[in-house]
């Protein structure tokens, strides 16, 4: 049998001021290789195709990363089609980005009513 996954759509966080926080984590990631792993990543994604991903509370989902310092992307569903990119980290720093995520997300909802 085959499993049916739905498209989905990547769109990027910005705050108010202009700032995409989760562009500037990638642009400080100074490797190509390892840009273009995290972007084969999300075009799974983009398919429907999460993998090792879960629910880190308050709407807030982590996708992990199983390479390098084990990076995380982390990321709110708005509806059945938008996948909404909110900031990225490493694992050794992840309850200061879940926090910031979840802030994120937050503003996001507020500003989107």
């Amino acid at each position: 049998m085959v499993e049916h996954r739905e498209s989905r759509t990547l769109r990027i966080y910005t705050e108010e001021s202009g700032r995409q926080p989760f562009i500037d984590w990638i642009k400080s990631l100074g490797d190509r290789r390892t840009r273009a792993r995290i972007r084969a990543r999300l075009d799974r994604v983009e398919v429907g195709a999460f993998g090792d991903c879960k629910s880190v509370g308050d709407g807030v989902r982590e996708l992990r990363l199983f390479f390098g310092p084990g990076y995380r992307i982390y990321f709110g569903e708005d509806g059945a089609d938008i996948v909404l990119l909110l900031c990225g980290g490493e694992k050794d720093g992840q309850r200061r980005d879940l926090d910031v995520a979840k802030r994120y997300w937050d503003d996001y909802k507020r500003r989107r009513q």
